[in-house]
């Protein structure tokens, strides 16, 4: 067993010296099987007392006492059952088993050192499912709501080298508030890792899905700001340019979703928009809107 390799519910990880504990088991053994034996004698005590007290051999108060006795030694045989039980799962702790499927992390400790009472000998990561942690704005925490959120809401996941995981994920728990500082709500999703492609601390990009009907789409790379507005230049019918101010709404990948100040069908300048000014005459070339999206 190394570190990084996949282990099974139930396999050992570590053997602890148990020298100590295989001999205080059997004692606690021989304990328990002389109160047994003890435990006898004093039974066939009490029948044999009976038959005396019966024919009125010896007086009642002997077999009083014989059955004292036995009730001492039944009492001493489940102390003894008790001290063999915690004898024996004391040994037990010497093997250190797997609680789960998982993957073994660092081991610290090498064959034969010396393992205080809670040393962290290792850790097992379940992975088969992992879960992805991350932070959106309260404008988008609220858009996610007006889409009919629940808890089951599906998302996707770019992994750190910019490729997209394959398993989609879901959402499973929102925190009750927003962080006070960045004014951001922190979400949960669970991601299906049969691969075991996903580690624990990997970092990535989670994408939330919203269900717009009917919208506006504006290229990020048309807009600039002037005096904390947003502006685009719009090109008239004699090919002019005029700056327009508009109010974006949220930000998907690399466009803006309008709100108001444009409208469907207006000719956009999309590149060059540092080189304009109002009021320009230029020889626009169209730009398609799948093209839009590969620039």
């Amino acid at each position: 067993m190394d570190e990084g390799q996949q282990v099974k519910r139930g396999q050992i990880l570590f053997s602890l010296n148990d020298e100590e504990h295989r001999a205080e088991l059997a004692r606690a053994k021989a304990a328990l099987s002389s109160a047994i034996a003890e435990a006898k004698a004093a039974s066939l005590e009490v029948d044999r007392v009976k038959v005396l007290v019966t024919k009125k051999v010896i007086s009642a108060t002997e077999l009083e006492v014989a059955q004292a006795k036995l009730a001492a030694y039944n009492a001493k045989i489940d102390e003894a059952r008790s001290a063999e039980t915690n004898a024996s799962t004391q040994l037990s702790y010497t093997s250190i088993r797997a609680p789960f499927d998982g993957f073994i992390d660092r081991i610290p400790l090498k064959a034969g050192s010396v393992v205080s009472e809670g040393a962290l000998l290792t850790t097992v990561s379940d992975i088969h499912e992992v879960y992805a942690y991350f932070n959106v704005s309260e404008t988008e925490y609220l858009e996610f709501i007006r889409n009919g959120a629940d808890a089951r809401r599906k998302v996707a996941l770019e992994l750190a080298d910019g490729s997209d995981y394959r398993h989609e994920g879901h959402v499973e728990t929102v925190e009750s508030e927003f962080e006070e500082n960045t004014g951001s709500i922190a979400f949960r999703a669970r991601f299906p890792n049969p691969q075991q492609v996903l580690k624990h601390g990997a970092s990535g990009k989670v994408t939330l899905t919203n269900r717009i009907d009917s919208c506006l789409l504006l290229p990020q790379k048309a807009v600039f700001e002037m005096q904390d507005k947003n502006y685009v230049y719009v090109l008239d019918t004699n090919n002019q340019v005029k700056m327009r101010s508009f109010e974006p709404g949220a930000r998907i990948s690399h466009s803006y979703l309008v709100q108001s100040g444009l409208q469907p069908g207006e000719r956009i300048v999309f590149e060059g928009v540092r080189n304009l000014r109002e009021g320009m005459k230029i020889s626009p070339k169209l730009v398609a809107g799948d093209q839009v999206k590969a620039l």
